[in-house]
């Protein structure tokens, strides 16, 4: 339903003991709030006037008994509560199955056996694809893919029409998301236009579109339409805390974050993180809580607050050891590389930057790499030690050129490396480099242009 019934009409619900209005239904089993209401009009509070009135049964019979009504009601409402947790809890086997086969195969397995035709096997898909988007977009975008097709073959009349359009926008989120992740801004932006055409023929609910605002707001942001960016924002935070969803609020706020962080207004970014650590849930998304204190410690080293960052490098540090893998260890020995030299630990600040380097080399992090080398080059410049940065400089471009760094990015190595050799890679002229491919690591089509 487009809003919640009227009291009347669940009146009706329970005077019409022998139709069960599907619309009402499926919006019961979705509205906590609804059912509340239905049983307060069902079972009134027999006090005060309520208790002085005498029940009329204007059908002329014995007086009318609620009852059977609310316990047919309830019945069907946990009947199909049911059916869906049995499908989630199927889910898992289902995408243990299709997730060994080749992408083509898993869709022809999914239009060809009704087993796999199920809202929680759709669900989990689509968890699994936003999951993905940290390590692989490719593989992301091919599981949101994968439960268009489940939704393809569910049933409007077992499922509810309008409860499939709003599982169907959030599914072309998801591949809007991912196409944005790969920097395919073009494919996503039409994902996007199906994901917001799918939700007005949907329920209307402000949940459905809060969620959708705060994904495309991500996609914004890489188009570098910023002001559509918070503007996005704004209304998805609001709508988040109107609905009592505050972990959804601070992941918003984080998304606001990025954006004042990608403008270079690190005044208007910091504080949006400590709101979102008071909101986060950390049982819910721990992974989320460590990258915004990450994100704040690396926002403060940035501004030169150094000793801001390492009393909470510190304070974090056992929540970094739940996350050992590459793509959190790496970043964190960089900032505490940084922090290191901003507190004049230069030996330290060395060896933390080398660690870091030769981790997002393995990993094949192009930008990453390059940017925690410009900071080694940056110490060794400092420290007047030419032949370990004429020797860094050498090491840099070709290992760049084999890899996904754009033409321009490459340009301003390579101007570096000309200003090494020539012995003038003074710690200014690296920091120059370092803050233009920071910029153009967001924006590709920026041109450099060579200091004096």
């Amino acid at each position: 339903m487009k809003s919640h019934p009227h009291d009347l009409l669940l009146q009706e619900l329970v005077a019409s003991p022998h139709s069960e209005p599907q619309e009402i239904l499926d919006h019961l089993i979705n509205c906590a709030d609804c059912r509340n209401r239905l049983h307060s009009l069902i079972r009134p509070n027999p006090s005060g006037l309520a208790a002085r009135v005498v029940p009329v049964d204007w059908r002329g019979g014995t007086p009318a008994s609620y009852e059977p009504v609310l316990d047919k009601v309830s019945r069907s409402l946990h009947g199909i509560e049911s059916v869906y947790g049995r499908e989630r809890a199927d889910a898992l086997n289902l995408f243990s199955e299709l997730i060994h086969h080749p992408a083509e195969r898993q869709v022809l397995i999914v239009r060809n056996s009704t087993r796999f035709h199920t809202w929680g096997l759709c669900e989990l898909l689509l968890r699994r694809s936003r999951e993905q988007n940290f390590l692989d977009a490719a593989l992301g975008e091919n599981l949101a893919l994968l439960a268009l097709e489940v939704l393809d073959h569910l049933s409007p009349v077992d499922y509810g029409a309008e409860s499939l359009e709003d599982l169907r926008a959030l599914a072309w989120a998801c591949v809007g998301n991912s196409r944005r992740v790969k920097s395919d801004l073009r494919g996503a932006e039409d994902a996007f236009a199906l994901a917001f055409s799918c939700l007005r023929k949907g329920r209307r609910e402000p949940m459905e579109k809060a969620v959708l605002l705060d994904l495309r707001a991500s996609l914004l942001r890489a188009q570098r339409r910023f002001p559509d960016a918070l503007r996005c924002l704004r209304r998805a935070i609001r709508i988040f805390r109107e609905l009592g969803e505050k972990h959804r609020a601070g992941r918003a706020l984080m998304n606001m974050f990025t954006v004042h962080h990608f403008i270079g207004e690190p005044e208007k970014a910091i504080p949006l993180l400590y709101q979102a650590l008071e909101l986060i849930d950390p049982v819910r998304e721990p992974r989320l809580l460590l990258v915004a204190w990450h994100n704040l410690i690396a926002e403060l080293a940035e501004t030169g607050q150094f000793m801001e960052a390492q009393k909470l490098l510190v304070k974090v540090r056992p929540l970094y050891r739940k996350f050992s893998q590459p793509w959190f260890r790496n970043p964190r020995k960089w900032i505490e590389g940084q922090i290191a030299r901003g507190l004049g630990q230069d030996d330290r600040a060395e060896a933390l930057f080398i660690a870091a380097r030769d981790g997002f080399l393995a990993e094949n992090s192009a930008y990453d790499t390059a940017l925690v080398s410009l900071d080694l080059a940056a110490l060794y410049a400092e420290q007047g030690r030419m032949a370990e940065l004429k020797r860094l400089a050498e090491q840099m471009v070709p290992i760049f050129s084999s890899r996904q760094i754009h033409r321009e990015a490459l340009a301003a190595l390579a101007f570096w490396r000309h200003a090494v050799e020539g012995e003038r890679a003074c710690s200014s002229l690296v920091a120059g480099v370092a803050a233009f491919l920071k910029k153009a690591r967001l924006d590709p089509e920026l041109r450099f242009q060579m200091p004096e």
